[in-house]
């Protein structure tokens, strides 16, 4: 595995374009991993879907781009460009792409 985060560090990024779209997919790009958390974008085609699951830390979502459906135990949020939610950790959540739409996810360990 590359470290795409070298490739990044000291650059102007535009978030939007760091991540494109492919059809029928979610694709991921690890932004920063280390033993403390993750920065990861990702892009969902329009009908993808992350099913609910818990993490045992919170996790923050920003929209960069389209508009999401966050699941945060059993209630819906809709996000769209520029909005963000912290997922609570140990609170069963869920992703969902009614139309297609990009993120960043921010995890923080404890």
């Amino acid at each position: 595995m590359t470290n795409k985060s070298t490739e990044l560090k000291g650059k102007g990024v535009l978030l939007n374009e760091a991540i494109e779209y492919s059809k029928g997919s979610i694709v991921s790009k690890t932004i920063i991993k280390k033993k403390t958390g993750t920065i990861t974008l990702f892009s969902f085609d329009e009908g993808q879907n992350l099913s609910e699951h818990t993490v045992p830390f919170d996790a923050l979502v920003f929209i960069i781009d389209g508009e999401a459906e966050i699941i945060i135990n059993k209630k819906s949020h809709m996000l769209k460009t520029g909005q963000m939610i912290i997922m609570p950790a140990d609170i069963p959540h869920a992703v969902n792409a009614n139309k297609k739409f990009k993120m960043l996810l921010t995890m923080i360990k404890d």
